[in-house]
This record gives structure tokens, sequence and C-alpha cells, in this order.
């Protein structure tokens, strides 16, 4: 039986320490997988993946494993290995796209490849040497994309990936996304059906701080999550 690439138990995490946000979440991942993350607003997906990307140090649990090794957040044994793309992200503003994606790969001991087609797939070719603070939304949620799949990480996590993209690059998302298992692991948050049901091999119902249900396979059903999440007006 294969090990399996993370397993989180019972991890806890919180702003105020009398408010938790996540509260017994357990998880396990499998290699070469896409695994969505669903959830009303303020389910704590987001908190989850700040958590696990090491930027939220309030947190707790019995213990984080990656390929069956005890690991922490922000220990370099483990950040070697993820990439995180935030749902908004406003660091490294004075660097164009070009600029960070060599401090990125120089970061992870990588050598750059080609991504002319990544580049060409969302629609970026004009904007690779314009300083990041200068591009809108959708442009620069796409210059931290493009360096996520160029970069191949074992464990790629997205925090609602689709947000600010337009129609054309959501679809080559999609395309990306489902196609990622060849190299790693997706882990997605999301509160966009479609995102999850077009692209995950299982998706997590995360509700008040806890995975409440799953489905996987052929039980990835809209109408079935929708039902899970108890609110059919959000989707």
């Amino acid at each position: 039986m294969k090990t399996p690439l993370l397993i989180i138990k019972n991890m806890s995490a919180w702003y105020q320490k009398n408010k938790k946000v996540l509260s017994d979440f357990s998880l396990e991942l499998s290699e070469h997988e896409v695994v969505g993350l669903i959830g009303l607003n303020g389910a704590g997906k987001t908190t989850f993946l700040k958590t696990l990307s090491g930027l939220l140090p309030t947190f707790c649990s019995d213990g984080i494993w990656f390929y069956g090794q005890s690991v922490s957040p922000r220990k370099p044994a483990f950040k070697i290995y993820r990439y995180t793309v935030f749902a908004e992200d406003n660091s490294f503003q004075y660097f164009t796209f070009r600029e960070y994606l060599s401090y990125v790969f120089s970061a992870y001991k990588k050598e750059l490849p080609d991504i002319s087609e990544l580049v060409h797939g969302f629609h970026f070719k004009d904007y690779t040497d314009i300083l990041l603070k200068d591009l809108s939304t959708g442009n620069k949620k796409k210059a931290f994309l493009i360096t996520a799949f160029a970069l191949k990480p074992e464990l790629l996590l997205l925090d609602e990936p689709v947000n600010g993209l337009d129609f054309t690059s959501t679809e080559f998302l999609y395309q990306m996304i489902s196609s990622y298992k060849e190299h790693g692991t997706v882990l997605f948050s999301s509160h966009i059906l479609e995102s999850i049901t077009l692209t995950s091999d299982k998706v997590l119902v995360l509700e008040d701080g806890k995975i409440r249900q799953s489905f996987m396979g052929e039980e990835i059903d809209a109408a079935q999550i929708r039902e899970a999440l108890h609110d059919k007006k959000h989707l």
C-alpha cells in the first residue's frame, strides 16, 4: 500500500485564541490527484491553506506527515515541495513577472523551463515585464499561476484560483489543473462549484472548520454537493 502524500491529524487554527477557525481538521492526500476543497464563506478554506503554507503560526495539530515524515509548515524540508497561489497576493510588488519567476526558481533550486505555452494559454504575453504592482487583479493572478505550473511542485496549493480570471484563462486553468496529476497533487479551494466538479478526483466539503463530507469519482455530483453545503443560494 502506497504511503499517502500528506496526512494532517486534528489541526486547529485561530486568529484569536478563543475563536477557532479550524477545529479538529483532518485530511489525507494521495500522490497524483486533484482534490477540491469547497465551503461557504467563513468555512475556513483560506485559513487552512495559510496554515499549511506557513503563514499562520497560531495553530496546533496531532501531527503533519509528508511522504511519511513528520513535517512543520514553516520548515524548509516541507516548503521546498509545495507552492501556494493565494486568492490575493500583494507580495513582490516591485518585481516584474520575469524577475519574480527567476527568484522563485532560484529559491527552489530548479532550472527555468520554457514557459511560452503557459504564457500563451493565460494570454499573458504583453505583461511579462510589467511590475506586479501595476498589473490588474486578474493578470497578477495569472503571474502566480504561471509560476506555479512552471515550477511543478509535488504539492500545489491554490486558493480560489478562478477569482479574477477571464473566461478563456479560466478554461485553460481547468485544463492545467486536470493534467497536473502527471507531475504531482493539487489541493485547491473554491466556492465555484463548476471548478470543483470539472477537475477534481475528490471533493471535500468544509463546514465550521471541519471536513464534514467527501465525494470521490462518480459521487462528485453538483446537486449532492449543494445539498451537503446546506445552502443552495451560494452556488
